[in-house]
C-alpha cells in the first residue's frame, strides 16, 4: 500500500485505518444517520474526518524518501500521522467553539492551521508529487508576499490571522469544495470501483473484449481500447488503468507484430482516454457539476459523445497499423465459425440494447406508476434478476484470464463469456436507475449500488456453489467476505491520493479567491493574445498541459479549472464567442488529462513503458501523437457545442450529430495515420483534414458568407423576451466598468426560464433594468442569480440583442465534405495495393 508493505501491528494499524475510513464513508452516505439519529454529520465535520484519514495514511503508507524503511514504519512517521490528522480532525472536535468565533483565531487555531497546513504539503509531496506541492507552496507564498510583486501581480497580501482564517478554518481552502466533493462522492464511485475489480469485473471486461474482437486484424489492440474504455467507466486514474489493462494485452499487442513502443502507446492513450469516459471521469464529473453548478446526470451526457469518438478514433487507429504492419489477428476457439460468431456478437449488442432501454423505459414506468413504492418492485426484481443469471453462469466454467505470454492463446466463445459475468451490471443498473429516474444524489445513489454490490460480493460463490449442488456451498462465504475487506481495503487505499490531492488544490483555490488571482491570469493570457481567439485557447491549451504534468486527474482538473476556465468564457465574451461554462471547464479538463500523455513527464506513458519494456520516450511521443485525435475535440466543441448535446433539438438532429463526428474522427485518424485505403500521398491527408475539419465545424464556411446574428436594438428586450421559447437564452451585448474598474464590451447569455410576459421572465432572471429612451442599463442584479451568472452587472448597458440570422442550415456544408470524401477514396481505389508490408500473423 502506497510505497510500503510494512509488517506485523503497523500492517493491522493500517488495514483497520482504511476499513474504518471505507465504513465511516458508507455511514455518511447513506440514509441511516438520519433514520436512528446516531452519529450525523455536516457537510464541514465530514470533510475534516475525511482528510484526517487521508492524512493519517498518508504518512504511514508513504516514506520520506526512497531510501527509508519498507516493512516498518519509524517512530517520527508515527509522530507526524498523528498530529497531521489531529490538525484535519480539529475543525471537528473544537466545531461549536469555532463556530461562536467565526474570523476571530487564537492562538491554538493559529498553531493547528500552521501546523496543518506545513504537514499537508508534506503529505502532498509524498503522495501526490513534488509538482503539486511545489505549485501550493507557490500559491501560499504569493498570498503573503502581494504587496512585494510587480505591478501586474501586486495585491494587498493576506495577514497570518485572515490566512489561518481562510485555508484553515473555514470552507473557502483546503476545507471547500474540491474536498467537500472527495468525501460525498468520490469515495463512493472510488469504492465501488475497487469492489468491482475484486468482484472479478475488471478480469470479465479483458475476457468479454478478447471473445468479441481478439480474431481481428490487430485484434489484442482493438481488445486494449475496448478493455480499457471499459475499464476507464469505473477507475479513477489513468495510471491504473494503463497497469491494470496493460499487463494482459500490451504482452498480447507485441506478439501479434507490434512494437514494443506501439503497443505501449496504443495503450496509453486508451488508459487516459478513460479519464473522459462518463461516468467517473477520473472522479472529475463531480466536482464539474458542483463548479459548473448543473446535475451530474448533464455532465455526464455533455461528456458522452466526445468520449466515445475518441474511443472510436483509437479502435481505428489500431487497425490502421495493424494494416500497416500486415497484422493479424489471434486464432478462434476450436469449432469456431464466422456465423455463430456474427450471431454471438449479434445477441450481445441487442441485450445491451435491450437491458438499457428495460433500465430507463421500464423502471421509469414503473416509478411512474408506483411512484415511491417503486422501490418495493424494483429491488426484488433486481433480485430476481440475479438469481436468474446466476443460476444461467452456473452452467459455464468459472473465467480465468489466459497467460498473455503462454505458447498459444485460443478465444473464449463469446455467448458464454458474455454471459458469465451480467451480473456485474445489476449495480450498474440500479447506479443508473437511482441517478436517472430516482434523481436521487450520486452520493446516496453510489451507496445504493455499492451495497448490491456487496451482497454480490458476499453471495455470488456460495450461490453458484449451489446451483451447480457442490458439497457446503457456505462454505464459500467466507471467500466472498475475504474479497469485500479487500475491496473496502483497496477503496481507501484508492482515495488517499485523492484526498491529499483535494485538500492540496484547496490552497490554489484558497488564494485565487482571497487575491484576484483569477482576473490577473485573464489580464495575462488577453495580453500575450493581443485578443485573438485562437492563440487565447493555444495558451489556455499550453498552460493547461503543464500544470497537468505530474499531477492526478482531480488536481489537474481544479487547478487548471479555477486558474484557466474563467479565462476562456471571459475573454471569450468579449470577441462575441458565447462559450457555455461547461465546454470551458470541459476544454482546460482535456489538456490537463493530456500531460499524462506528454513527455517528458507523462506518467501514464512510463507506466505503458515498464510494461512493454520499451523506451519511454518513444512510447510518449507516440502515444501524444495518437491522442491528438482527443486534443483537436475541446477546441472543436468551444465552437460547436452539438458535440457536448448542447441544444439538440430532435433526435434526427442527434443522428445527424453522433454520425458526422464519428465519421470526421475516423477520417481524422486516416489523415493523421497515413493510411486510408492505401497509403496516403501528402495532398491526399491534406484533403482528409479539410473533410475532418468541415464535418466538424460546418459553421465556419457558412460564418465567411453569411451573418450568423443580426443585431435588434435593446429596446425590442421585452419583445424579444416575450417571444423566446421555455428555457432558452438570449444573446445580449452589454457594455459597462466592471467593479474592478475595467472597461467591459461583452456578449453573455441570458437564461429567460418558463414562457410568460417580457418583463417578468427578465425580473426572474434576477436583472432589473430601466428604459430611458431606448437606453436600456441595468439598474440592479440579483445576488447568485441567473442573470449575475451570466456577466451582469448593476450601471451595464446593454447595447444590442443577437437574434439568428435567416441563412442556410449548416448540415448543408456534410454533402460536399462527404463528396470529397468518397473522391479520396475513389482516388486510392484506382491505386495498385500497398504490398510493402509483409503479414504478420499470430505466433503459435
Amino acid at each position: 500500500m502506497g510505497g510500503r508493505k510494512p509488517t506485523g501491528i503497523a500492517k493491522t494499524v493500517l488495514f483497520v485505518a482504511c476499513i474504518a475510513w471505507s465504513l465511516l464513508q458508507l455511514w455518511y452516505a447513506s440514509p441511516l444517520p438520519f433514520k436512528l439519529h446516531v452519529f450525523v454529520l455536516n457537510d464541514t465535520e465530514m470533510r475534516a474526518l475525511h482528510l484526517a484519514f487521508a492524512l493519517f495514511l498518508a504518512y504511514t503508507a508513504y516514506p520520506f524518501r526512497r531510501a527509508s524503511p519498507r516493512k516498518r514504519i519509524p517512530i517520527a512517521d508515527w509522530i507526524l500521522a498523528a498530529a497531521a490528522a489531529f490538525c484535519a480532525a480539529y475543525l471537528f472536535l473544537f466545531y461549536h467553539q469555532l463556530a461562536d468565533r467565526p474570523g476571530q483565531p487564537i492562538m491554538q487555531d493559529m498553531i493547528v492551521a500552521v501546523l496543518g497546513m506545513l504537514l499537508l504539503l508534506e503529505a502532498t509531496r509524498r503522495v501526490v508529487g513534488p509538482p503539486m506541492a511545489i505549485i501550493a507552496s507557490l500559491m501560499l507564498a504569493f498570498a503573503f508576499a502581494g504587496p512585494y510583486m510587480p505591478d501586474v501581480l501586486a495585491h494587498k497580501g493576506v495577514s497570518l490571522s485572515k490566512a489561518v482564517s481562510h485555508y484553515w478554518l473555514s470552507s473557502e481552502g483546503v476545507f471547500g469544495v474540491a474536498l467537500g466533493v472527495s468525501s460525498s462522492y468520490i469515495f463512493l464511485f472510488v469504492l465501488f470501483g475497487g469492489l468491482l475489480e475484486k468482484a472479478g469485473a475488471g478480469s470479465y471486461f479483458i475476457k468479454v473484449a478478447y471473445s468479441l474482437l481478439g480474431h481481428l486484424r490487430g485484434g489484442p489492440a482493438k481488445a486494449a481500447v475496448v478493455s480499457s474504455g471499459m475499464m476507464g467507466m469505473i477507475s479513477g486514474s489513468s495510471v491504473a488503468n494503463v497497469v491494470t489493462c496493460g499487463t494482459f494485452t500490451i504482452p498480447l499487442m507485441k506478439r501479434v507484430g507490434y512494437p514494443a513502443h506501439k503497443a505501449g502507446a496504443i495503450e496509453t492513450a486508451a488508459g487516459v482516454d478513460g479519464q473522459i469516459m462518463p461516468p467517473v471521469m477520473g472522479a472529475a464529473a463531480f466536482l464539474m457539476a458542483e463548479y459548473v453548478g448543473v446535475p451530474y446526470a448533464e455532465i455526464c451526457r455533455n461528456a458522452a459523445l466526445p468520449a466515445a469518438i475518441s474511443y472510436i478514433a483509437l479502435f481505428y487507429i489500431s487497425h490502421l497499423e495493424a494494416l500497416k504492419l500486415g497484422i493479424h489477428g489471434l486464432p478462434r476457439a476450436p469449432g469456431a465459425t464466422t456465423l455463430g460468431r456474427l450471431a454471438g456478437f449479434g445477441m450481445t449488442i441487442a441485450g445491451t440494447i435491450l437491458l438499457a432501454n428495460i433500465v430507463y423505459y421500464g423502471l421509469g414506468w414503473i416509478k411512474d406508476l408506483l411512484g415511491s413504492g417503486a422501490i418495493w418492485v424494483i429491488v426484488p426484481a433486481i433480485a430476481l434478476a440475479y438469481l436468474g443469471i446466476l443460476w444461467g453462469v452456473s452452467k459455464q466454467p468459472d473465467l480465468e484470464i489466459d497467460d498473455p505470454n503462454a505458447p498459444m492463446l485460443t478465444l473464449p466463445p463469446v455467448k458464454e463469456t458474455v454471459l458469465a459475468g451480467l451480473h456485474y451490471l445489476l449495480p450498474v443498473v440500479l447506479l443508473v436507475w437511482s441517478l436517472l429516474i430516482e434523481e436521487l444524489s450520486p452520493g446516496l445513489s453510489a451507496f445504493y449500488a455499492t451495497m448490491s454490490l456487496i451482497v454480490i460480493l458476499l453471495t455470488q460463490k456460495p450461490l453458484l456453489a449451489l446451483f451447480r449442488r457442490q458439497e457446503n456451498p457456505l462454505s464459500r462465504m467466507q471467500e466472498g467476505w475475504h474479497d469485500l475487506v479487500q475491496g473496502l481495503e483497496l477503496g481507501a487505499r484508492n482515495m488517499i491520493a485523492i484526498g491529499i490531492a483535494t485538500a492540496s488544490a484547496g490552497i490554489i483555490v484558497g488564494t485565487v479567491s482571497v487575491t484576484g488571482l483569477g482576473l490577473v491570469m485573464s489580464e495575462l493570457v488577453e495580453l500575450i493574445s493581443a485578443g485573438n481567439l485562437i492563440v487565447m485557447l493555444l495558451l489556455v491549451a499550453a498552460v493547461c498541459l503543464i500544470l497537468g504534468m505530474g499531477m492526478p486527474t482531480t488536481a489537474s482538473y481544479i487547478i487548471v479549472s479555477t486558474l484557466m476556465a474563467p479565462v476562456i468564457v471571459d475573454l471569450g465574451s468579449q470577441t462575441g464567442l458565447v462559450v457555455p461554462l461547461v465546454a470551458a471547464h470541459m476544454f482546460v479538463f482535456y489538456f490537463g488529462l493530456m500531460a499524462d500523455v506528454t513527455p517528458p513527464v507523462g506518467l501514464a506513458a512510463f507506466a505503458a513503458a515498464a510494461v512493454a519494456k520499451a523506451d519511454f520516450l518513444k512510447t510518449g511521443a507516440t502515444a501524444f501523437f495518437y491522442s491528438i485525435r482527443t486534443g483537436i475535440l475541446p477546441f472543436i466543441f468551444i465552437f460547436n457545442t452539438d458535440l457536448l448535446l448542447i441544444g439538440i433539438e430532435s433526435w434526427w438532429h442527434l443522428v445527424i450529430v453522433v454520425a458526422s463526428a464519428i465519421i470526421a474522427m475516423l477520417v481524422f485518424a486516416a489523415a493523421t495515420q497515413g493510411w486510408f485505403v492505401r497509403r496516403n500521398r501528402w495532398y491526399e491527408s491534406a484533403l482528409l483534414l479539410l473533410v475532418t475539419f468541415t464535418l466538424l465545424r460546418p459553421g465556419f464556411w457558412l460564418d465567411q458568407f453569411y451573418e450568423k446574428y443580426q443585431l435588434q436594438p435593446p429596446a425590442k428586450l421585452f419583445e424579444l423576451a416575450k417571444a423566446a421559447p421555455p428555457d432558452s437564452s438570449l444573446r445580449v451585448r452589454i457594455e459597462g466598468t466592471s467593479l474592478e474598474g475595467k472597461d467591459v464590451h461583452k456578449t453573455v447569455l441570458l437564461p429567460l426560464g418558463n414562457a410568460g410576459d417580457g418583463r417578468k421572465r427578465i425580473a426572474a432572471s434576477g436583472l432589473m433594468v430601466s428604459n430611458l429612451g431606448g437606453d436600456i442599463e441595468v439598474m440592479a442584479v440579483g445576488l447568485k442569480s441567473r442573470a449575475d451568472k451570466a456577466g451582469f452587472e448593476q450601471g451595464f448597458k446593454i447595447t444590442g440583442i443577437e437574434t439568428e440570422a435567416d441563412r442556410p442550415a449548416k448540415e448543408w456544408l456534410y454533402i460536399p465534405a462527404l463528396l470529397l470524401l468518397l473522391g479520396v477514396y475513389l482516388l486510392q481505389r484506382a491505386r495498385p495495393d500497398d504490398a510493402s508490408s509483409a503479414p504478420r500473423v499470430a505466433s503459435a
